[in-house]
């Protein structure tokens, strides 16, 4: 990330900051951390590039946010003897109830309830680690948000909330997952320092939910284009709700911004509308849930399209199934199931969203000079009396490698191939694996996802442990939330793998997902992904899988290694890739 400012420039929180002009402060000294830079980053952009009145009907913004920089997390660590807490590797429970019983270092605590007695909407407490978001090592999803609603009536009661949120980002520097990640990078905990940035939540108030009409992530570069889109003219994924429905790998809906009234390339509609969003996230405004400090989700709730449709948010994302014709119609002035297909917006440009989103695709690939990856979320009056409102949440470069690789049809044909797909992510070779983990074909089912992922990560910490690294091979969305839709691994449990396949079954039928921070560190980790589609035209050569050297296996997964390197090779600029067996 380019240098945006001196760190010491940030103007330090008073408690005036909350009636001032201000959007973004800083409590305590230290770091910023990648997150925070990036934010301070997008925040010259868009005052340089993106004025008032640029895109009419459409405001953009970074929403108000105050950091607690890295020396307040040290001096919390330190009072506290945390880092003794630490070396133990408890699990992640127990290290998020020893960190939620540490007292918060005094000289922030008045600051603190500065922001909650004037502030009452939602807040994201979110992670900004001195690693996190590196060019080379992403940590997107590795550490934790939490979204509090901030409602309770009394200062005592929405401090102590804000205070929990903020320990339980500390404590999440120091899960499982985020441990294995650094050892798999080559480094320490003891490398890893934490500030955390406190911001508005982009919404709005609907009865007992808090959310935006709309969450996003734009990549600047398209792995999976559709003709007649090319790679270049980049991909956006939309879901209605918070954008964790977006990064935890869930149904979204994905453009080119090149061509935003193209459909998706579904056979009928019938079988697009089974294939939309159905479900949407929200902080949850109403009576509190049950207390729960140390889940991530405590102050979260999912609603139906039934749920947006009483809000009044569905109209401008939605377009209505017709049975009869089997077609979909914009949408809801009929009776009939209903579609997220954002076509109001995509079609009509009702908000001039796809115009924003192209322009800041240029602007922030231009500043970076390397493709990007941009989260955020919008929000609109529904009565119309004001603009809409873009919420920058995030900015990350993303690596595309520019080396040339040929993957002719003779080579794509290859009746040695063990994998061959016309739909890979990524561009390059390898010639340095010889380990392959796969889910079985035998005795895999959609209802075994999770149990699949515990086997996974078994074998994957054995092959990090051992300094070695193998193709990956499994059924459905890797990385999705939902194990109907694929394996719920996070990336730090399949960390050895250096290629990864995701093939479709007739009962695993789904589109591949970029928006997710799985994809983010997959790509940015320069990893290999195939998807291959159970009817063709590429395939997986299951019988010569089997057929391999064993090493281990369980009910639903196998570990075999070849006699010699693998050759992989990836074309990028036409999506074609191969898995051969080194010949004599």
């Amino acid at each position: 990330m380019p240098v945006v400012a001196a760190e010491s420039s940030f103007p330090p929180f008073d408690r005036q900051f909350l009636s001032s002009d201000r959007d973004f402060t800083v409590i305590g000294t230290g770091a910023l951390g990648g997150k925070a830079l990036g934010l301070a980053f997008i925040k010259r952009i868009i005052t340089e590039q993106c004025p008032p009145g640029l895109i009419p009907g459409l405001t953009i913004r970074i929403p108000r946010l105050t950091v607690v920089q890295t020396d307040t997390f040290e001096q919390f660590m330190a009072h506290n003897r945390l880092w003794d807490v630490v070396r133990e590797e408890p699990p992640d429970d127990r290290l998020a109830h020893a960190f939620q019983r540490a007292d918060l270092p005094p000289l922030i605590v008045g600051d603190l309830r500065a922001i909650v007695q004037e502030m009452h909407t939602p807040l994201a407490v979110r992670s900004s680690s001195l690693l996190e978001d590196a060019l080379r090592h992403p940590f997107a999803g590795t550490y934790a948000t939490k979204m509090i609603a901030n409602n309770q009536p009394d200062t005592d009661h929405r401090f102590q909330r804000l205070a929990e949120a903020i320990k339980y980002v500390w404590a999440s520097t120091f899960f499982q997952d985020a441990r294995r990640y650094l050892r798999a990078i080559g480094r320490a905990c003891e490398d890893e320092r934490m500030a955390v940035i406190i911001q508005e939540v982009v919404g709005r108030r609907h009865g007992d939910r808090f959310y935006p009409a709309l969450s996003g992530v734009i990549r600047t570069y398209n792995f999976y284009p559709m003709p007649p889109a090319r790679p270049e003219d980049g991909v956006v994924s939309l879901a209605l709700g918070l954008g964790k429905t977006i990064v935890d790998g869930g149904v979204v809906w994905t453009y080119s911004p090149a061509y935003p009234a193209l459909p998706p390339p579904y056979g009928s509609a019938r079988e697009l509308l089974d294939n939309t969003q159905t479900e949407f996230w929200a902080v949850n405004m109403g009576p509190p849930p049950a207390y729960d400090p140390i889940n991530e989700a405590e102050y979260l709730v999912s609603g139906s399209l039934a749920d947006a449709e009483a809000d009044g948010t569905l109209r401008p994302l939605a377009s209505t199934y017709d049975g009869e014709s089997d077609r979909l119609v914009m949408g809801l002035g009929r009776s009939g199931p209903r579609a997220l297909t954002f076509a109001p917006l995509l079609e009509l440009d009702e908000i001039p969203l796809n115009s924003a989103i192209r322009h800041l695709m240029t602007v922030c690939r231009e500043a970076l000079a390397s493709d990007v990856e941009i989260e955020f979320a919008v929000t609109f009056d529904p009565e119309r009396r004001g603009p809409a409102e873009f919420g920058f949440l995030q900015l990350r470069p993303t690596l595309v490698s520019g080396e040339r690789i040929e993957v002719p049809d003779h080579v794509l044909a290859d009746p040695a191939a063990l994998v061959s797909s016309d739909r890979v992510l990524g561009n390059g070779a390898r010639d340095d694996l010889t380990d392959i983990v796969y889910v079985r074909p035998d005795t895999f089912e959609p209802k075994h996802t999770r149990a699949a992922a515990a086997e996974l990560e078994t074998l994957s910490r054995a092959l990090v442990e051992a300094g070695r690294h193998c193709v990956l091979i499994g059924f459905g969305r890797w990385g999705s939330s939902d194990p109907w839709l694929g394996i719920p691994v996070t990336w730090p449990q399949i960390a050895a793998a250096r290629v990864i396949v995701e093939a479709t079954r007739p009962d695993m039928h789904v589109t591949p997902s970029q928006g997710s921070h799985f994809f983010h560190n997959m790509t940015s980790f320069g990893v290999l992904y195939f998807t291959v589609h159970h009817a063709g035209p590429g395939r997986i050569h299951w019988d010569a899988l089997a057929a391999l050297p064993l090493v281990g296996e369980g009910p639903l997964v196998r570990h075999v290694r070849c006699p010699r390197p693998l050759a992989v090779r990836v074309d990028g600029r036409t999506g074609r890739g191969v898995i051969v067996p080194a010949r004599d």
